[in-house]
């Protein structure tokens, strides 16, 4: 028998960890799987009035992007850090509400300009992809929400509406929405 080659290895490795962290689709693209949330909530009376009803103080999940998936542009009402652990480069794409766009390099090489860790402010359209360099492979990553994750605060990006709000952001959009 054959050894496998580098992309038949790090497929192995992106299916191993599907496995052993137990991690299913997510609706956005990619596999996640929660892995916290606080024991004690927030009453609604001491949030903001973007938020509908408790929150928990803090939610985590895993994140996995395999090759050519991505994360579609989405927005939350809390504030979202990532955090990167294994695999290649993945491109965080953002849209502030005012219209411009950033891009941060998550991954371990710095020299490149690569983070461990980006902040997605509340409110902020946000989107991911692997690097080109790493689109064989798969990126692990942690996504930390507080207040803590609920779908209520989840709004998925529609092409079209994104579009008409953001037109000088057409490529970033167009990479990151389905076709609609």
């Amino acid at each position: 028998m054959s050894k496998p080659t580098t992309s038949e290895r790090v497929s192995l490795k992106a299916a191993y960890l599907i496995k052993k962290l137990a991690l299913q689709p997510h609706p956005e693209g990619g596999y996640y799987r929660e892995i916290y949330r606080s024991v004690e909530q927030i009453p609604a009376e001491a949030l903001p009035a973007r938020y509908r009803g408790a929150r928990f103080f803090s939610t985590s999940i895993y994140y996995l992007l395999t090759g050519t998936q991505i994360s579609t542009l989405h927005r939350l009402t809390s504030d979202e850090q990532w955090h990167f652990y294994d695999g290649g480069a993945l491109l965080l794409a953002m849209i502030a509400p005012n219209g411009t766009a950033r891009n941060v390099r998550l991954g371990r090489d710095h020299a490149r300009g690569e983070q461990v860790q980006a902040l997605i402010p509340a409110g902020t359209w946000m989107g991911a992809h692997l690097a080109k360099a790493s689109r064989r492979g798969y990126a692990l990553i942690g996504c930390t929400v507080a207040p803590g994750f609920d779908f209520r605060d989840f709004t998925a990006g529609r092409r079209s509406d994104l579009l008409a709000q953001f037109p000088r952001q057409r490529k970033l959009i167009t990479a990151l929405t389905a076709a609609g």
